[in-house]
């Protein structure tokens, strides 16, 4: 079992963020924390059967940093029976709220993976994407993580952006590279409607040939590529709760505008922190019918390592699959249809499945 939790609380709205998160709400802060101690308490005693154990936990946002580490105390005090004995504990935070003492004191908790939501080192893109840090306090973050302990940390990069080319972005890289950092997460920007940057068409830059040189960049400096957007330094430092995901494993989701996934049924909380903190259980269901789960295995299977069973495929579809395999743009074992080139992972997908 997996679990997310949901912060949604941030120092600025990042102009290409279409995630749940507020920043003039900041006075909810403990009613917050309180409600979600008590829809995480809920959900445990609910879906947890048996001595079943949590594999990871995942702190994301918004921003976790923006919350004090004795918020999250109560919190952890809740946790600590259900975790596993090499439980993967993430969190993100931001470079500007992520202080030595707030990193301290969430590893002194058990977190023991860091992830720091950089997107890039050049300061007038920083601006550009309405980011609440510079460059300087993101270098200072990250070593900070470092001396403190975490040995596994990632950098959250964007690219595409208006004005980025393939210089400035191995820039990026290269500072990476000179940091204690042992996965990077790169996203090519989208523009996700409800954002500031939806309907500015200029702000991103559609370059496929972009995508791969900087694929190749990575794998050149020891980050190898696992899934479209994510790299690791060794296998071990692959993330192991989106793995989870990718694998369509039950996951809890505790916190407003989180969501959760159990025997198929997806369950959404109230995206609105008021209404969250006055009814932190009372959740929207969607059931998830056997054909859309299989069509999220193979857009999923596709887009990662981990491949596709062949079990999924019927007759006709593994006959597509054959063809592909013939012109190699998919490769097969025994059990396994396997996409190496993540980026066409959506169009073979919709080939087979067709």
């Amino acid at each position: 079992m997996l679990l997310y939790i949901h912060i949604p609380f941030c120092d600025s709205k990042c102009y290409y963020c279409a995630f749940n998160t507020y920043t003039d709400k900041f006075h909810l802060k403990k009613q917050y924390m309180e409600a979600l101690k008590k829809q995480l308490k809920f959900d445990l005693n609910k879906n947890l059967q048996n001595n079943e154990k949590l594999n990871t936990v995942f702190i994301g946002g918004g921003t976790p940093s923006t919350v004090k580490v004795e918020l999250y105390k109560e919190v952890f005090d809740i946790l600590n029976p259900y975790l596993s004995e090499n439980c993967e504990i993430t969190s993100e935070s931001n470079p500007n709220s992520a202080t030595k003492d707030w990193l301290q004191g969430m590893k002194d908790l058990g977190v023991n993976r860091i992830s720091f939501g950089v997107q890039s080192f050049d300061d007038e893109k920083l601006k550009k994407l309405n980011r609440a840090h510079n460059s300087k306090g993101a270098i200072n973050a990250i070593q900070n993580a470092d001396c403190i302990g975490f040995n596994r940390i990632n950098c959250d990069i964007i690219y595409g952006v208006e004005g980025d080319t393939l210089k400035s972005i191995k820039e990026d890289f290269d500072t990476i590279f000179s940091l204690p950092v042992t996965h990077i997460s790169a996203y090519s920007l989208t523009l996700e409607e409800g954002t500031k940057f939806f309907n500015n068409t200029k702000i991103k830059i559609d370059d496929e040939e972009l995508s791969y040189k900087l694929f190749e960049y990575l794998k050149k400096n020891d980050f190898n590529q696992y899934e479209i957007s994510n790299f690791s330094k060794s296998k071990e430092e692959e993330s192991k709760h989106n793995y989870g995901y990718w694998q369509h494993k039950n996951y809890l989701g505790v916190g407003a505008g989180a969501v959760g996934f159990i025997d198929n049924q997806r369950y959404y909380p109230n995206k609105s922190i008021e209404e969250y903190i006055q009814t932190p259980t009372k959740y929207d269901y969607e059931e998830i019918s056997k054909e859309d789960k299989k069509v999220e295995q193979v857009l999923l299977g596709f887009r990662c390592s981990l491949g596709v069973d062949k079990s999924l495929f019927t007759k006709k579809e593994l006959e597509k699959v054959g063809h592909l395999v013939k012109e190699k743009k998919l490769f097969q074992n025994d059990t396994t249809i396997i996409n190496k080139n993540f980026l066409l992972a959506d169009e073979l997908a919709l080939y087979v499945l067709e």
